[in-house]
């Protein structure tokens, strides 16, 4: 089953553009223009495709096959903008928690510049009024249909944080520069449909394996590479080198199929929070669910009768803040076929659990070292086998975390089996219904792993 996937796309949202000219032929015309180089094999189109424009193959294509190559100078950055160089001398000033800023500048820019050489490409861009993210979603709406699943809070993380990075950054640089800047874009609704837009469809280069120490990379638009929808079993793969961004077939990929590039390994809700689409169950292999920390810091409590015990339960917890392996904003993410977090949680477990003498005796050793025997190996396969208290501690966290959802996992299975009663959902209720499930199902095959 394909995914909903990104938006249908229109002309983009400032500066009128003739309503009768046909998007996808002036963008190829303009990829010929600048070098950009598509194989005959591939065809940009809306047919054929999960959602809005996608890339479909002509003819079959083999692994290995370059689909396109993009110029490094065609690429949209703050280093290739046209007021790159002003950018680059008021970068101390434009420095944010996101790192975003002069990219996000770079496009309010050329979004109204008249002779902007990416006008073509913008009017492949999806309409920035109709984007999906739940940062656009009526907050009760957000809080009703995603409770429990992590989502309304990281959206509020990212309201708080671009309001600030507007008014206190983004918009005095703009008013100081109205030549560049026309008032129409000086906008808060636009600023944040553009953040939503950069989090959607940008790329980050990754950094070379001796440049690991560093700040990562900014965040760039790589026009064509952005038309492709997203599967977790994607056919091809963005590779970097020094000229070029080359777009390249990694499976077998038949003869009217479409195109699918990858966002990363991501689980549900991140898919839903910064592409504003999920993958529906089961088709998303890279799916997790969380376990907060304080969640099992909670679930240990609940074990305490007298004060000692709680006294000594958080001189337990602190210990593993120092360690570094726990903290009170912190998860633990399970997947269905690993626990990604092994490590903390096998930690966290072991401290929490073992008698008072055993950890006074680790506090002085200053831990176990590479003490890791086989038997507190912390895979999905081997939670059965974990020692009792590991187990109940486990389970009880997961019972904790099951309370923070608004409805119990039968009641999403009968409106997942209800095809009838499904398609008349919503298309959020659907896509949050997608991600509680493939949440849920996860934790509670962590039930009857410690049941």
């Amino acid at each position: 089953m394909a995914t909903q996937a990104k938006r249908g796309r229109v002309a983009g949202p400032v500066g009128a553009r003739d309503p009768d000219l046909d998007p996808v032929a002036g963008f190829l015309s303009w990829c010929r223009r600048v070098g950009l180089e598509l194989s005959p094999k591939v065809a940009v189109s809306r047919q054929g495709t999960v959602a809005g424009y996608g890339m479909v193959a002509r003819e079959s294509v083999q692994p290995g096959e370059l689909l396109f190559a993009v110029p490094r100078a065609v690429l949209l950055s703050q280093h290739t903008c046209s007021i790159s160089g002003l950018l680059e001398r008021e970068r101390g000033a434009l420095q944010s928690q996101s790192g975003w800023v002069p990219l996000l500048l770079a496009l309010l820019h050329e979004l109204q510049a008249p002779a902007s050489p990416w006008t073509p490409y913008f009017a492949l861009w999806p309409e920035l009024g109709s984007l999906e993210h739940p940062m656009f979603w009526p907050e009760e709406e957000r809080r009703r249909l995603l409770q429990g699943t992590g989502v309304p809070e990281a959206v509020e993380k990212d309201l708080a944080n671009i309001r600030s990075e507007y008014y206190s950054i983004v918009l005095p640089f703009m008013e100081a520069h109205p030549d560049l800047f026309s008032p129409r874009v000086r906008s808060l609704e636009l600023y944040h449909q553009l953040v939503a837009l950069v989090m959607a469809y940008s790329f980050q280069e990754p950094l070379e394996e001796e440049d690991d120490e560093k700040e990562p990379n900014s965040p760039l638009m790589v026009p064509a590479a952005d038309i492709l929808n997203h599967l977790a079993s994607h056919n091809a793969n963005l590779e970097y080198s020094p000229n070029y961004l080359r777009m390249v077939a990694t499976q077998p990929i038949p003869k009217g199929h479409e195109i699918f590039n990858t966002y990363g390994q991501m689980a549900n809700w991140q898919l839903i929070h910064m592409y504003g689409f999920v993958e529906p169950y089961p088709n998303n292999t890279d799916d997790t669910a969380d376990i907060q920390m304080v969640t099992v810091r909670e679930a240990a409590l609940q074990g305490t009768e007298v004060e000692a015990e709680r006294v000594l339960l958080y001189e337990r917890w602190n210990y593993l803040c120092k360690l570094e392996m726990v903290g009170e904003e912190g998860a633990f993410v399970i997947g269905r076929e690993e626990v990604l977090t092994e490590e903390e949680l096998t930690t966290t477990l072991k401290v929490l659990c073992m008698p008072a003498e055993e950890f006074r005796e680790f506090k002085d050793q200053d831990g176990w070292g590479d003490d890791k025997k086989e038997e507190d190996s912390l895979t999905i396969t081997n939670i059965p086998k974990l020692k009792k208290s590991w187990r109940q501690l486990l389970r009880d966290s997961v019972l904790l975390t099951l309370q923070t959802y608004a409805t119990d996992l039968k009641t999403e299975q009968d409106l997942l089996s209800n095809k009838e009663v499904y398609a008349k959902l919503s298309w959020r209720e659907q896509q949050a219904l997608q991600v509680r499930y493939g949440q849920k199902m996860i934790l509670h095959q962590l039930l009857e792993l410690t049941g």
